[in-house]
């Protein structure tokens, strides 16, 4: 979504873009190096509000369709499963007027999700809602429970809706859980504690993704980003400004790395070193800004128009 159009405005795609995406789409996918998990910080909606006029709720409401155009271009693409920061605990702070807001709009946008051939059926979804769910309303508790179940069998692809969630809460649950089974101490280890994740028997992340040009995790799955293979990348714009050519040049940027590295780990691992003591001296750190996007794919983002 681009520009002042609104999420209750019909999506029109332009041919050409259309052409574009289902061209990149099937590229990646033929090159078996598409990330298999991939999480998404949808950071910016709010700012996107006052940045073009509108209410804070019209600003959730277009992030929805730019989450929307991301999945689809991810699950044509061959992602296996995407893990998208939908609502935090912390955000139980904000004003009651939004978070009212908020939780009717989830109630209306996971209901879509499975209704009228949408993203679950047609990409044989299973959705699955992880955080501490206790802490919803019953009835929206309820219209979640009711998405979970709908979805249950499908096979092709998980889509976690983390709502409401923390990295810091996932851990804990973790914890619990452990200790709840009886497992013996001396039995406890890395996988036990992953195994026990929301994310448990899921693919592991290979790429994190937060939008709006800032630098930090937010408290978002923070176990499973520790991993040294996975890939950061920090995007200087505003969620509901990206647009499928940005995750698009993400996509493709991350085939390239990995098929150019699959057959040289040992020279990867030296790189990596060498990398490493360069940001060092640079005093910069790991995460990749997507900045430069802007020119490479300008007339892209131009074609976003259209839809």
């Amino acid at each position: 979504m681009v520009g002042s159009e609104t999420a209750t405005e019909s999506s029109v795609e332009w041919w050409p873009m259309i052409g574009l995406k289902n061209l990149l789409s099937h590229t990646l996918k033929s090159s078996n190096c598409v990330p298999q998990h991939i999480g998404f910080i949808m950071d910016g909606n709010r700012r996107y509000a006052r940045k073009t006029g509108q209410a804070v709720r019209a600003g959730h409401e277009a992030g929805f369709v730019s989450m929307s155009k991301i999945l689809e271009l991810c699950y044509e693409s061959g992602v296996n499963t995407a893990t998208v920061f939908a609502f935090s605990i912390e955000n139980f702070k904000r004003s009651e007027h939004e978070v009212k807001a908020l939780m009717e709009l989830a109630k209306e946008r996971i209901r879509q999700l499975t209704e009228h051939g949408e993203l679950a059926h047609k990409y044989d979804i299973r959705i699955r809602v992880i955080g501490e769910i206790s802490l919803l309303d019953e009835d929206l508790l309820e219209e979640l429970l009711k998405t979970t179940e709908m979805t249950k069998n499908n096979k092709r692809a998980v889509l976690n809706i983390c709502f409401p969630y923390t990295g810091r809460e996932e851990i804990l649950h973790s914890i619990k859980n452990i200790i709840s089974e009886g497992i013996d101490s001396k039995s406890i280890d890395e996988s036990v504690v992953e195994s026990h994740l929301y994310t448990g028997g899921l693919p592991p992340l290979d790429l994190l993704i937060r939008t709006s040009g800032v630098s930090r995790l937010s408290d978002f799955m923070l176990w499973q980003s520790c991993r040294k293979s996975t890939v950061i990348e920090m995007v200087d714009c505003l969620w509901p400004e990206f647009g499928p050519a940005r995750i698009a040049w993400i996509l493709l940027k991350f085939a390239f790395k990995k098929s150019f590295s699959s057959n040289t780990t040992s020279l990867e691992d030296e790189d990596e070193d060498e990398e490493q003591l360069d940001e060092a001296k640079d005093g910069s750190n790991r995460f990749e800004s997507s900045k430069s996007f802007e020119n490479d794919f300008k007339y892209a983002n131009k074609m976003e128009k259209f839809q």
